[in-house]
């Protein structure tokens, strides 16, 4: 993903201004376009059943007497019977429509596995002013064209957004609280405006304890705007100290069902990807693309997700091994499965395969057996049949072929307790 720190100096400069104003003129009105209280509900949009006419790349559109653009993502093999997620990415400042995009929508896209429709607008001269409510206006604009022409499931709308991008998603979640489940803000502050800002919508906040050009203080703020709205219980957070390179993510107690509030702090500065146990942001290897689309995946659809179509070649019937298959001989597969993060009825894992042999590995597939009550709700990196008990996954088509001591990793949320580890565990290769 594209590197957004050589932004910082030109945000420095701006972010002065914009929180002189943000109260004021920023507080724009809500527009014209009706809301419908669709969290927890779904309704049908009028693009499901329809042979669409959109496609992936920049589009434009006519928002306010402006010609604005927006880049959308339509998923890979789009069926236009199955509702999918909406994912809105809101640029920073000096940042573009094609940054996002370019960048896996803050990383959201390789995680998605198909499951979901992603739109990163264009803010005018690269901004979010919102000057009396025109970004407010263009997120709508851009809703009713896409869910008028692609299928939409309206309990699974969501946005995100770094700096001035963190500021707009905020300014959507008090504005648009029926229609966005959730939002992340990362390294925010109340530029764009809160016009409304008193009803619930499910929140994950991330910031730098040192962040120098948009202070912790003002994340916190904003977090604090949606821990009252929610009923949770006021607390402070732990925060990692200076030098300690971690970050420390907090679960609010006492919130109102389906309306979370989390709280990410790391030891670090103005950057959307902060790396453990380093100083140097990578877009790669940050932590919080994971930790965002854990977020999101957790609020279950009201409808039922569409069976996943079957590999070609139907798994063995009978029961995977209880033991991997020995290590050291040509062409070797394990696996090797952890548990990355808990919540109250779900959980994050991953497993890393890797070929421990001498010869290539073209194909593999991993086994396991999922404890009771355990099912799975989202997967990446693979392709998965079954969700519930006994489950495969085969690699995707970029990540088949794995040379001696090569490894790659797929990862997956569940529904169920997290405490108990698949049992199996079994690599195979053709």
């Amino acid at each position: 993903m594209a590197k957004r720190t050589p932004l910082l100096s030109s945000i420095a400069a701006a972010a002065v201004l914009l929180a002189a104003v943000a109260g004021g003129a920023l507080n724009g009105g809500l527009g014209e376009t009706a809301q419908a209280s669709t969290n927890g509900t779904l309704a049908a949009t009028a693009g499901c059943g329809k042979a669409p006419t959109l496609s992936s790349g920049t589009r434009t559109i006519s928002s306010g007497g402006q010609n604005r653009s927006y880049i959308l993502r339509i998923p890979d093999g789009y069926d236009r019977n199955r509702p999918y997620r909406l994912i809105f990415g809101f640029h920073w400042l000096n940042g573009s429509a094609n940054n996002v995009a370019s960048a896996g929508y803050y990383g959201l896209l390789p995680l998605s596995n198909n499951s979901t429709i992603f739109v990163a607008p264009q803010g005018i001269d690269n901004g979010w002013a919102n000057t009396n409510g025109r970004d407010l206006t263009l997120f709508d604009d851009i809703s009713r064209q896409v869910e008028n022409d692609l299928c939409v499931d309206t309990s699974q709308r969501f946005a995100l957004g770094w700096s001035y991008g963190g500021a707009m998603s905020y300014a959507v979640a008090c504005a648009r609280p029926t229609v966005v489940r959730a939002v992340t803000v990362i390294s925010g502050a109340n530029l764009s405006g809160c016009n409304g800002g008193t009803q619930p919508v499910a929140y994950f906040g991330i910031h730098g304890i040192y962040d120098s050009v948009l202070n912790i203080s003002a994340g916190r703020s904003l977090r604090d705007t949606f821990v009252r709205n929610n009923g949770c219980t006021a607390q402070s957070p732990r925060e990692p100290s200076r030098g300690s390179l971690t970050h420390i993510t907090t679960t609010y107690s006492g919130c109102r069902e389906g309306y979370p509030v989390q709280w990410a702090a790391f030891d670090g500065d103005h950057t959307p990807s902060p790396v453990d146990g380093s100083s140097s942001p990578n877009d790669s290897r940050t932590w919080t693309s994971g930790e965002i689309w854990r977020f999101f995946s957790q609020f279950a659809s009201t409808t039922p997700p569409p069976t996943t179509a079957p590999p070609t070649t139907a798994p063995p019937t009978t029961p995977p091994p209880t033991t991997p298959p020995p290590t050291g001989e040509p062409g070797a597969c394990t696996a090797t499965y952890r548990t990355v993060n808990t919540w109250p009825g779900g959980y994050q894992a991953e497993v890393t395969v890797a070929n421990n042999g001498a010869a290539t590995l073209n194909g593999w597939t991993v086994r396991l057996t999922l404890a009771s009550g355990q099912a799975i709700s989202s997967l990446w990196n693979g392709v998965n049949t079954g969700t519930s008990g006994s489950v495969s996954v085969r690699n995707a088509a970029y990540n088949g072929t794995l040379g001696a001591n090569a490894s790659t990793t797929f990862g997956f949320t569940a529904t169920g307790n997290g405490a108990t580890a698949p049992s199996g565990g079994s690599c195979t290769s053709p």
